[in-house]
């Protein structure tokens, strides 16, 4: 499967009902508290441009420019999901400072220079060509400006077999990297590591959060978890042995920010 291939079909799996059923309003460990601990590190100020790669529904978004004044444009892969996320911004009134466009995180829209900060929440780690990705973040941050990460984090050598495949590459972790592998990236596209805080019971926290609504949804709604092609069978040895390597230190969750040399 090339690249495009593996991103459509990212897109396609994060546009679906289900994941909400599953992951709630936000995607990613963590959730809006780690949003706004990730935001408050860019020391976003009011008025502010900010770039939301891989913004999904526009959870994210919406925090930021309510919450911080900010004028957010969020990229998704999905055009589903920026249909879903600009409604919302219409609805809650935030149109005017929250705008959605289907786009690639590898050929970001915009001109260079154009943001202050860009944010990414459990998205580098799904995409095909980081490097690439990194350069996109760089080229479109303003001097001195700031980009913000939140991801998986795994030792690839040291994952079981349950979590390699596509689909584990979907639930982001079959092409993670260690911290330091991301820090390189970012430094090989020019944005200098400011922070990494390690934030591995995030994702323990999600695991677990995901194994109880599969275990809610397999009573309730057996024939919605049918329809989305969640094999009931496979995903519970899947969460276990997502579990047990978190434990073995195997695969992780980070907070990392970076800035654009001035």
């Amino acid at each position: 499967m090339n690249g495009d291939e593996v991103k459509a079909c990212c897109a396609d799996a994060y546009s679906r009902d289900v994941v909400a059923l599953l992951l709630g309003d936000s995607y990613h460990p963590g959730g809006t508290v780690l949003t706004r601990r990730l935001a408050d590190h860019l020391t976003l100020s009011p008025g502010a441009r900010v770039l939301d790669v891989a913004s999904g529904r526009g959870t994210t978004a919406l925090l930021l420019a309510d919450a911080y004044q900010v004028r957010v444009d969020g990229v998704d892969y999905s055009p589903a999901n920026t249909a879903l996320a600009q409604g919302t911004a219409q609805a809650r009134g935030l149109a005017d400072r929250a705008v959605f466009t289907t786009g690639d995180a590898e050929h970001l829209p915009g001109p260079d220079g154009e943001f202050d900060a860009v944010m990414c929440e459990c998205a580098l780690c799904t995409f095909p060509d980081k490097h690439r990705a990194a350069a996109e973040f760089a080229r479109v941050l303003a001097p001195g400006g700031r980009v913000g990460i939140t991801d998986v984090t795994a030792d690839p050598d040291r994952l079981p077999p349950e979590l390699t495949g596509l689909t584990a590459r979907i639930a982001c972790v079959a092409d993670a990297r260690p911290l330091q592998e991301y820090g390189d990236i970012l430094a090989a596209a020019g944005l200098r590591t400011l922070t990494t805080e390690r934030h591995d019971q995030a994702l323990l926290r999600m695991i677990d959060q995901i194994e109880a609504r599969l275990n809610l949804l397999r009573i309730t709604a057996p024939a919605r978890l049918a329809d989305a092609g969640v094999d009931l069978s496979v995903a519970p040895v899947v969460l276990a042995a997502a579990r047990a390597a978190v434990a073995d230190g195997a695969l992780g969750y980070v907070l990392l920010t970076a800035v654009k040399s001035p």
